[in-house]
């Protein structure tokens, strides 16, 4: 498993789900990728992009997400 991690702490909107959308092309189907942020944005726009992406949000906690590539 080749999972990865973002820390985009101190990122405002968009650039953390910029991130996350430019890292998640490395991750092979099944495989996930933890993204830290603390905008306050990133609890909506996190879930907004997976459903949009068609990727899983496999958990989500204050500040961190993890999210399985399925696409």
């Amino acid at each position: 498993m080749n999972d990865l991690k973002i820390e985009a702490s101190g990122l405002k909107c968009p650039q953390p789900i910029i991130l996350l959308a430019r890292r998640i092309i490395e991750l092979e189907i099944g495989e996930t990728i933890t993204l830290i942020a603390d905008d306050p944005a990133a609890a909506y726009d996190v879930p907004a992009w997976c459903r949009m992406s068609n990727q899983e949000l496999v958990s989500k906690t204050d500040f961190t997400f993890v999210i399985r590539r399925i696409t």
